[in-house]
């Protein structure tokens, strides 16, 4: 009975969501679908990739997998005026019995202006095209029940006609980011903050499995500060990080801290040692799950696994177990550059 209970609210969910955008719960892993005007803020290249799946224990499972890349595009003519940037993303999304899929590529755009030596406010703006399908035949309706058993050779009753559709969409942002001091083991005095707000789907894409149907993408509101400070004298630094996201009913605040232990500080002269540090993390997002988070820097790789632990009203059913979560992200200089772009 309780699988069951879960499995209709799951439906509801699924439903209500089709009006709403994927999320991850290591969101600084995934900076192209926080901010478009994350693309070239902290670093000359970067690339990540996440996978997520949630509800395996109870239900069909939830996947989400998406992978970015970004990097800036004039950094050996960098100026103290800014520099230009750009991105692309991607990510699948498929939740439910009902194979509810959703495909998206975007395309992004970023001017970092340089306000000084360790200011710089960077605005940002996104182009892309989507597409989302749906598998009627994969899921359970109410007229397949026979008044004994569900009869899954009984009609469904349910006619869609526009099982796929496609879609443009369009938004932007602005960060603004704050660096100065080192991150050595002989000081560890580096600080760097980063600090946006963002806005998804300005143009409202129509977002209906229904021929002429009026249901349209909300706009999603994306806020969100986060920063690496290095306690001096040690080789210890906290990460603090807090996210906001609202897209029409839906609200999502995630905050929490990392705490980072810098294990190698790396050999700049031969290159031979790299920068090796660890990190735990713990986070909490409202109304639904405590997140404990484990990854590991060495060199330009950064690799890390998340489980959000659900303590919402479904964790009765669930047992406390909501997602696991994989992270990767490769840094590297600029491959066309001459020079050694700041972080």
């Amino acid at each position: 009975m309780k699988r069951l209970i879960f499995s209709a609210l799951l439906i509801g969910m699924t439903a209500s969501a089709w009006g709403q955008d994927v999320h991850f719960s290591n969101m600084d892993y995934s900076p192209l679908t926080l901010n478009p005007a994350l693309a070239g803020a902290n670093y000359d290249l970067q690339a990540n990739v996440n996978y997520r799946t949630q509800w395996n224990s109870v239900a069909a499972p939830f996947q989400t997998i998406a992978a970015s890349a970004d990097m800036r595009l004039n950094s050996n003519k960098r100026t103290k005026s800014g520099h230009l940037a750009a991105g692309l993303s991607f990510f699948n999304d498929r939740a439910g019995e009902e194979r509810i899929s959703t495909n998206n590529v975007n395309l992004s755009l970023a001017y970092h202006l340089m306000a000084d030596q360790n200011n710089t406010i960077g605005l940002g703006l996104y182009g892309g095209f989507g597409q989302r399908t749906f598998d009627p035949n994969g899921g359970m309706w109410g007229s397949q029940y026979n008044g004994m058993a569900y009869d899954p050779a009984l009609s469904s009753g349910e006619t869609f006609n526009n099982a796929s559709f496609s879609m443009f969409d369009v938004g932007a942002g602005l960060v603004y980011t704050y660096s100065e001091g080192e991150s050595r083991m002989r000081s560890n005095d580096g600080i760097r903050v980063n600090a946006g707000f963002a806005v998804y789907h300005v143009n409202r894409p129509n977002f209906s499995f229904i021929n002429d149907g009026d249901e349209n993408l909300y706009m999603r509101y994306s806020g969100f500060a986060n920063a690496s400070i290095g306690i001096g004298q040690t080789t210890m630094s906290i990460d603090p990080a807090l996210y906001a996201q609202f897209q029409g009913p839906a609200m999502e605040i995630l905050m929490g801290a990392d705490y980072r232990v810098l294990l190698n500080e790396g050999s700049k002269v031969t290159g031979n040692l790299q920068r090796t540090a660890i990190a735990l993390g713990l986070f909490y997002r409202n109304q639904d799950a405590m997140i404990a988070r484990l990854l590991v820097d060495y060199g330009g790789i950064t690799a890390g696994f998340s489980y959000d632990f659900n303590v919402s009203s479904l964790s009765e059913v669930s047992k406390a177990r909501g997602g696991a979560e994989f992270f990767l992200r490769w840094v590297m200089d600029n491959p066309f550059s001459a020079t050694r772009a700041r972080i």
